[in-house]
């Protein structure tokens, strides 16, 4: 592991391809047989079933509850609402048959071209449709009112350039999707859930996010408004890390989704949906690990603290193994995930060295001179500092140095990303700084032409108009026009 770990490509040489060997030397996740999509090993999915069990707590603290749509989607539905068809039709997979038969040589099978379905279906590369067709027979009343389904599934979008986590052809999440009696209810359930990503990001994966509304040309296909978080990685670009949108009517209106409100007349129902997905994962990696490896927040590490002994022959470890249980006991009532790495086939510097690669928050070892003197070493994987602590009070010790551990890293992750805000109103200059990386907040003229011009000449995309920053008058600095906001622009995943 030593050797491997020194191949690790610096972050200073090769960002992406630190990031791609990151990914597959922590065993987070590998390419497979099926191009453009991945697999996610036990210690990446054990990542996200953590995100995955804070998020559903989360979710149905609003209301929302879970449920499980299918995975195939006729194609007439994708038809029935025009802008929505028009943003994923490029990105599907169409299922056409639903047989195969021997080859006649019994070299093996092909599709039987007899077994053509009537009507292709789609594998799902969101759920609106399929969806929107059932809660019409779910909603009658307003008394059917508020309607709030989460799924947690896997969706297909087609891809040519695929990296693990950020952008893959199959990928899992969750898609929530509502439906209200009012266009209010509708706007602030959509505002909501974008705040629950916001805390989730911020508390949980210590990763500060700029809040904001897209621009109409980066808005969801078939939504009225796309509310964003957006996260700064260590190289100045901008990862879209959660979306909720406003879809007013258009999906109710396009399957026919009425109700009758309380003067008894019909109407049509205002929706919202939302959603995060594994990218979350690569955010993870991207915002806070180093040269030796992840650095995960302590919340969200499948390993939160790793205890290896350091004997001479069986006694030894049989001694510093009953020192250490009581604590391991304590630690894990203390609600701590530990393991207790007491295995002989590898040294304790490759140990020490897979662990760092892993990116497990806290270490602790103890030795021949440690188990005499009731000491052991702590280090911690954000700072890799170390110091030799006593055995008495080391429970108490490590909570706070989780909690610690936690609250540093969001810190960090904040300082980074504030010193990385510019104000930029000169074209020129902008040109310039932007490959650099960074969010830059400029005035703009709120026209796609202009959107289209800096995309075309900087591969930086307008991000979002973001909530919190004080919105004063000023000049585009492409067009020359008059601003109607300030956005921040980047380049991003």
């Amino acid at each position: 592991m030593a050797k491997e770990l020194k191949e690790l490509t610096k972050r200073a040489d090769n960002y992406s391809q630190w990031y791609n060997d990151l990914v597959v030397k922590a065993d987070l996740a590998e390419q497979s047989a099926v191009r453009g999509c991945m697999v996610i090993k036990p210690y990446g999915y054990a990542i996200w079933e953590k995100m995955q069990h804070q998020l559903d707590l989360m979710f149905k603290e609003t209301g929302a509850q879970n449920a499980y749509f299918p995975l195939l989607i006729p194609k007439s539905f994708l038809s029935r609402e025009a802008e929505h068809v028009e943003g994923f039709a490029k990105e599907c997979a169409v299922v056409t048959h639903y047989r195969l038969r021997a080859k006649e040589d019994k070299s093996g099978v092909e599709v039987d071209p007899a077994a053509r379905l009537e009507e292709e279906l789609i594998i799902r590369p969101t759920s609106e449709t399929i969806i929107w067709n059932t809660y019409k027979n779910w909603i009658h009343s307003w008394r059917d009112l508020p309607l709030m389904c989460n799924q947690w599934c896997n969706v297909m979008r087609w891809e040519m350039r695929t990296r693990p986590f950020l952008r893959t052809s199959e990928f899992l999440w969750q898609e929530g999707h509502t439906a209200h009696a009012t266009r209010e209810e509708a706007e602030a359930e959509a505002q909501k859930m974008l705040h629950v990503y916001a805390d989730f990001a911020e508390q949980w994966m210590a990763v500060p996010v700029v809040q904001g509304v897209k621009s109409e040309t980066e808005r969801f296909a078939g939504a009225l408004d796309t509310y964003t978080i957006e996260a700064m990685m260590q190289d100045g670009k901008a990862l879209q890390s959660g979306t909720s949108h406003f879809l007013g009517q258009n999906f109710a209106k396009a399957f026919d989704v009425t109700y009758l409100n309380k003067e008894n007349k019909p109407e049509y129902v205002w929706a919202t949906s939302w959603g995060v997905s594994t990218r979350l994962i690569g955010a993870l990696i991207m915002t806070h690990s180093d040269d030796n490896g992840l650095v995960l927040p302590p919340k969200l590490a499948p390993i939160q603290v790793v205890i290896i002994p350091i004997t001479k022959g069986a006694e030894q470890l049989q001694a510093i193994t009953e020192k250490l249980s009581p604590i391991i006991t304590a630690l894990r009532n203390a609600g701590i995930s530990v393991k207790y790495d007491d295995a002989d086939n590898k040294r304790p510097g490759f140990k020490f060295a897979d662990y760092e690669l892993k990116g497990v928050p806290v270490r602790l070892v103890m030795g021949g001179r440690d188990l005499e003197n009731n000491t052991l070493e702590i280090m911690r994987r954000d700072t890799l500092e170390k110091e030799t602590v006593p055995v008495d009070g080391i429970v108490e010790r490590v909570e706070n140095l989780l909690k610690e551990i936690q609250d540093n890293m969001f810190k960090k992750a904040k300082a980074y990303r504030d010193a990385h805000i510019y104000e930029c109103d000169n074209y020129d200059e902008f040109k310039e700084k932007v490959k650099e990386g960074g969010f830059f907040l400029c005035h703009w003229d709120g026209t796609a032409e202009t959107e289209a011009k800096i995309k075309e000449e900087t591969q930086a995309t307008i991000r979002c108009v973001p909530f919190g920053v004080e919105q004063t008058p000023g000049t585009d600095m492409v067009s020359g026009k008059p601003a109607k906001c300030r956005v921040i622009i980047a380049r991003s995943y």
